[in-house]
């Protein structure tokens, strides 16, 4: 399935040099089933695991279970994913989710947003990432519709803005701070941070290439820096396991690898392919295990464009 996956999207990608490329169309599977993973037991903080299927590019959704309830962190790419573990971790808790919140305005992040509103469940965000998902939503579909339907929203997320600033909420039993940031992965940022808990998107990742779609390497960093100041002990990505601290400097040293090896080849213009399989090369041997080496299609041409910027 993932090779299937793979490389499908890598079509996709390669026909998106018009925003408004179809992609090939694929059957979906007859019924996508992701991993729920238990927290540990006597966890301080209880926090389930959602993992979906290749076919939802193995996106994690976090449930943090309070004592009256659970709080949803991220929507799923596909409706069926976040319906499925919905179902699933009610059932494990025998306790309703009754809060979720979208963290960037990435279809992985925000595409189950009318589902669980359907269900009764709140789904919240930062006024700057409410305010981008209707043109990310735009061009995703265009990508996406004909091949993922009827498993993919016809219509733009519309999470409850919480305000523009961080903010406190409380639900579940529990005290989440919402902290507003700037660009990153995407074009604004939410980060949630629960008793030590950090709660990262795809401004983490673990086993697996990031998605560097805007080229944001400096703002990134900054976020990055920003998350550490926050102390976190845990530290839960969008992709890949959680983990402690290490995951941010991991991270850090990821983008500053990637850039090297873009400005080692004195960029400017746009790239040949050569070259960008060049560095792609480069990238794959330094981190042979990473999954998703597809990200770098679209992600090497965006730093490709930032560093020669520079010059």
């Amino acid at each position: 399935m993932r090779f299937q996956l793979s490389l499908a999207f890598t079509l996709v990608l390669a026909a998106c040099a018009s925003a408004h490329a179809t992609p090939p169309s694929e059957p979906a599977p007859a019924k996508p089933e992701g991993r729920l993973i238990a927290p540990d037991p006597g966890a301080d903080l209880p926090v389930w695991t959602y993992v979906s299927t290749p076919w939802g590019f193995e996106t994690n959704t976090f449930f943090v279970e309070g004592p009256s309830g659970l709080v949803a962190v991220d929507t799923q790419f596909l409706p069926s994913a976040i319906a499925e573990a919905v179902d699933r971790v009610e059932a494990a808790t025998a306790k309703r989710v009754v809060l979720a919140v979208v963290l960037h305005p990435n279809p992985d992040k925000f595409n189950g947003t009318a589902t669980l509103q359907a269900r009764g469940v709140r789904v919240v965000t930062s006024a700057q990432v409410a305010e981008r998902i209707p043109a990310v939503h735009a061009l995703r579909k265009s990508w996406f519709y004909e091949r993922y339907r009827p498993d993919y929203p016809a219509e733009a997320a519309t999470p409850e803005v919480f305000g523009d600033a961080t903010t406190t909420l409380s639900a579940a039993g529990l005290s989440l701070k919402l902290h507003v940031m700037g660009p990153g992965v995407s074009a604004a940022q939410v980060v949630v941070e629960i008793g030590g808990h950090v709660f990262a998107g795809d401004l983490l990742t673990n086993g697996h290439h990031s998605w560097l779609e805007l080229g944001l390497l400096d703002a990134w960093r900054a976020r990055l820096g920003e998350i550490a100041a926050l102390g976190p002990r845990i530290v839960h990505p969008g992709r890949g396991e959680s983990g402690g601290p290490e995951l941010i400097d991991a991270e850090r040293a990821y983008l500053d690898f990637v850039e090297a090896r873009v400005a080692a080849a004195q960029p400017h213009g746009e790239p040949t392919k050569a070259q960008l399989m060049a560095i792609r090369a480069e990238l794959e041997a330094r981190y042979p295990s990473y999954d998703y080496r597809v990200f770098l299609r679209v992600g090497l041409p965006a730093v490709w464009r930032t560093v020669a910027a520079r010059d």
